[in-house]
């Protein structure tokens, strides 16, 4: 007999690996469609489904090492739901001590009977029975760094290389160990709804346990149905990492300025300036699709927020009209997402090195577009979720090559403190994925003269 749970873990692994879907997506598809299909499934199920999806995606390149030691069979050569059993089964077997070996191998051969045929169950089983968690501890015998670093944390070795050029070998290990972690969900108390312990209070009575967080924040200890809390439909709240919100402090809008949030979806940094505007003033937030505009509208709403103006808007675009018109802007720019990798693993498959002189482009544009829209002694942050040099610092330093008039704000002492780890300077804040937080780069710019 299959086992309903696993299969629809299984399923959601073929989705991002066959069709290249997003794994958040894929996985809430499949849960809605089994609830459509009465198939009980209880919190417990679907804490599993999630652990065996992204834990399988997080740890893709560490299993296949270690399918491969066993197999006679090239990876490629292998049907994709054959190599996705084998991989949900591996992930079991080494890195979830609360799953007996017997029932990993015994549902993976099940699996396989179902998506294979009697050849392929008898494979599975034959691999199965050998890996164990010794396999990934031999790993650390391996001498060179990039190897055994690519290999224990399941990071691309090229984003291994590429971080090995910009940091050392222990830093490089533990951006990498962290960006395996199960993150930490953190909430933001909305300021013009409530405040933190009455927040507390309320979600208490709910059974919903908090810890402290820095500022406006405070983290779940468990996170199950958080749009089912009243809360949250209240407006009370908004899921937010620490690390992002630190972006929205540092750029400080004042209530009654005008600001622009020139890539704002989904929406969290852009309400975030409005609660610490009191709702005064104006906050124009641009996006390029008008769906994601639409993410924006629909967390201001439930929020309580009125001052902000949505707008369709390429931001690589220049803007004479706006010349000089706002008071304060972010530039929150696409990047490549290394630093938010443990939030959303498929990132390290679908990137590739090539993509770092692609996005860069992107930056540069949007970079030098939104500047000219600041006001003479206006303030601007330039912030990305990623953790290269290229998307960051290098992009910074070439602006202020090219823009003389403007000067680079110095970040104080307690915005650093906040940083945690590895800041490089006071002109800005590097935050690399940590147990606490996610990746972030942060430096704020001043429009000193015309």
């Amino acid at each position: 007999m299959i086992d309903k749970v696993r299969e629809i873990a299984l399923k959601v692994l073929y989705e991002v690996d066959k069709k290249d879907a997003y794994s958040n997506i894929a996985l809430d598809e499949a849960l809605n469609k089994a609830r459509k299909n009465e198939q009980k499934i209880t919190n417990t199920d679907i804490g599993f489904i999630s652990e065996l999806v992204y834990g399988t995606i997080s740890w893709r390149l560490t299993l296949d090492e270690m399918i491969k030691k066993y197999s006679t069979i090239k990876l490629k050569k292998m049907s994709p739901w054959i190599l996705n059993i084998l991989r949900m089964s591996c992930y079991q077997i080494v890195f979830l001590d609360k799953v007996p070996k017997s029932a990993a191998v015994n549902e993976g051969v099940n699996l396989a009977k179902r998506y294979g045929h009697k050849a392929s169950s008898n494979f599975v089983n034959a691999i199965l029975r050998k890996i164990e968690k010794k396999d990934y501890e031999d790993l650390e015998e391996i001498k060179e760094d990039k190897e055994r670093i690519a290999k224990m944390t399941s990071m691309p070795v090229w984003l291994v290389e590429k971080l090995l050029t910009q940091n050392t070998v222990e830093q490089v290990e533990e951006i990498c160990r962290a960006s395996n972690v199960k993150p930490k969900i953190h909430i933001r108390v909305n300021r013009l709804k409530t405040d933190k312990q009455s927040l507390k209070r309320e979600l208490a009575k709910e059974g919903i346990e908090v810890e402290e967080g820095e500022n406006d924040f405070l983290c779940l200890k468990q996170a199950k149905n958080i749009e089912k809390i009243k809360a949250f439909q209240e407006g009370k709240f908004t899921v937010q990492d620490e690390a992002a919100g630190l972006i929205p402090q540092i750029l400080n809008p004042k209530p009654g300025e005008r600001v622009l949030d020139a890539c704002s979806s989904p929406g969290g940094k852009t309400t975030y300036m409005a609660e610490m505007m009191q709702n005064q003033g104006e906050i124009v937030a641009w996006d390029l699709h008008e769906h994601r505009v639409k993410l924006v509208e629909e967390a201001a709403k439930r929020l309580g927020i009125t001052i902000i103006k949505t707008e369709v808007q390429d931001a690589t675009n220049y803007q004479k009209s706006k010349l000089e018109t706002f008071d304060k802007i972010l530039l929150d720019v696409p990047c490549l997402g290394l630093g938010v990798i443990k939030r959303k693993p498929d990132i390290k498959w679908k990137r590739k090195k090539e993509d770092i002189t692609e996005i860069t482009i992107i930056q540069k544009e949007i970079l030098q577009n939104g500047s000219s829209l600041l006001k003479i002694g206006g303030e601007l942050v330039y912030s990305t979720c990623s953790i290269l040099k290229e998307e960051n610092d290098e992009i910074i330093e070439e602006f202020l090559k090219e823009n003389k008039n403007f000067i680079i704000e110095k970040i104080g002492s307690s915005d650093k403190e906040k940083s945690e780890k590895f800041v490089e300077n006071g002109n800005f804040i590097q935050l690399y994925p940590n147990e606490k937080t996610d990746g972030f780069f942060i430096c704020k710019l001043r429009k000193a003269i015309g």
